[in-house]
């Protein structure tokens, strides 16, 4: 069974979660990562030979069995009624890293069938911004942020679309540099998707805005 050691200030923490998780998700850790699993997020880990610093949930979707290897695997458990909390397990977990002071987290397992779950999920990257927290949710074909002010973005082959989504009701002062459509002091608006499937073609590119929440998302097909 493969133990992660226990964080550093510098650690950043991976929530695996109750959507679509397969092996790519395990390609995301590193030795240093504190790992979160939240209700089957936390199955998946142990099924996978992985200890999850935390487990966390109300656990109703795993089995009896499922649930005596969570609690003999990880190496602290939290459980919770499944009807008498306010959050989802995901949110849990989120507010959890935020409380034991990371500063990056990493979200897996977020998509899946349940797009209520999703659209939840995404809604996250806010939640972690206003504690000052750098939040990606990612899967096997994307890779969300939330831009604040600015944001910086090495190429990456595995992802060559990139999105540009308000999450408020509008983002001004949009700027991008190193991409093949570039915009300058533009106004995006809820709604509009002017601003779906760009494509980073510098080493690097750059996102600012003057005002509003600008999701960013990097895909492939």
């Amino acid at each position: 069974m493969s133990v992660m050691p226990h964080h550093s200030p510098n650690t950043r923490a991976l929530i695996f979660t109750g959507g679509t998780l397969d092996p790519w998700a395990l390609e995301h850790l590193l030795p240093t990562d504190y790992i979160i699993g939240a209700d089957r997020g936390a199955e998946f880990l142990t099924r996978n030979g992985y200890a999850p610093h935390l487990a966390l949930g109300d656990f109703d979707s795993v089995t009896p069995d499922q649930m005596d290897r969570i609690r003999e695997t990880a190496i602290e458990l939290y459980t919770c009624d499944p009807i008498d909390k306010d959050w989802t397990d995901t949110e849990l977990a989120l507010r959890e890293a935020i409380k034991r002071g990371f500063m990056e987290i990493v979200l897996l397992g977020a998509f899946g069938t349940r797009f209520d779950h999703v659209l939840g999920n995404v809604h996250l990257l806010r939640h972690a911004s206003e504690h000052g927290c750098r939040l990606t949710l990612i899967d096997d074909h994307n890779e969300i942020r939330l831009c604040v002010d600015r944001l910086v973005l090495d190429a990456e082959p595995k992802f060559p679309y990139t999105s540009l989504l308000p999450l408020s009701l509008e983002v001004t002062g949009v700027t991008l540099k190193g991409f093949r459509y570039p915009l300058k002091d533009a106004t995006l608006k809820l709604g509009w998707s002017i601003g779906v499937s760009n494509v980073l073609e510098a080493s690097s590119g750059a996102i600012s805005i003057t005002d509003g929440l600008l999701l960013v998302i990097r895909s492939r097909d």
